[in-house]
């Protein structure tokens, strides 16, 4: 070994200026390592895979607030019990999935990535409107999985520190992009719970009180969907919640949701139906 060698280098691709998308890199250099390049058998295998069901999302003065049921289905099998469907994807964002699982988890990491990849590549973090145009872009080219039963259909949600205030972005199959006021839904318990919010939610509700609305929220999609996954005391399951402010965003502790959760069991014993809004 000369005096100039310092062992195994890395190819010149990486040390080369380029884009500020990670992924457009891996596209490039690696597409293979893209979960939306891998080769699929023909037909429908969506029954194949476990799907992750209801994310519901709201704002606050001051925030939003995430929250997801921890159930994943297969068919009329339940999966998994305790599932993670909320992740943070920055420090002002976080993403909740719907859909196919195991393909809305790598999606989720790769959406991370992309965004800390910018932001060392340009020394800035990217805007809310960037950070979901990037999200839209990983869905479309997922395409081709969703037209096989894989589609991953997830809600993102942030705090723009350019406008002071909580956003939440909605998407179809094809990347689309929807701007959501005030709450929003997606999965298979999604109308349920949409139904609940538009009783349930106001605009001047503190971050606890948002945080109620939304366990309510899951609670009305359980009674109605099979495929969400209610409150489970028994075995101290409870939904994810990540709220964000200009503070930055936290995964709620699970004693603080447990808390609320049993205040709303305890509440729906004497209206099971939930609590009743005023009629003007």
């Amino acid at each position: 070994m000369s005096a100039t060698d310092h062992g195994p280098r890395l190819p010149s691709s990486f040390l080369t200026p380029g884009t500020s998308s990670f992924s457009e890199f891996i596209t490039g250099h690696a597409p293979d390592l893209l979960p939306s390049s891998r080769a699929m058998p023909q037909g429908n295998a969506g029954d194949l895979a476990p799907h992750g069901t209801t994310i519901v999302a709201a704002t606050f003065p001051g925030g939003v607030v995430m929250a997801g049921d921890r159930r994943a289905t297969m068919g009329n099998i339940i999966a998994q019990r305790d599932i993670q469907k909320v992740f943070p994807a920055d420090e002002y964002s976080c993403v909740g999935i719907a859909g196919a699982a195991g393909l809305a988890v790598e999606m989720v990491r790769l959406f991370a990535t992309e965004l800390e990849h910018y932001e060392k590549i340009e020394g800035t973090t990217l805007s809310m409107d960037g950070k979901a145009n990037r999200l839209a872009a990983l869905i479309r080219a997922n395409l081709g999985m969703a037209m096989q039963g894989l589609s991953v259909v997830p809600l993102f949600a942030g705090f723009d520190l350019s406008t002071d205030q909580g956003r939440i972005f909605s998407y179809d199959v094809t990347g689309g992009r929807y701007e959501e006021t005030a709450f929003h839904s997606v999965g298979s318990g999604s109308l349920f719970a949409r139904g609940a919010l538009k009783k349930l939610y106001r605009e001047d509700l503190t971050a606890e009180e948002c945080v109620t609305a939304l366990v309510q929220a899951l609670y009305d999609a359980a009674d109605d969907d099979s495929a969400t996954g209610g409150p489970d005391t028994a075995r101290r399951i409870f939904p994810i919640v990540q709220v964000i402010t200009a503070d930055g965003g936290h995964r709620m502790p699970d004693d603080e949701v447990a808390a609320i959760a049993d205040r709303v069991i305890a509440a729906r014993h004497q209206r099971p139906d939930g609590p009743a809004a005023p009629l003007i």
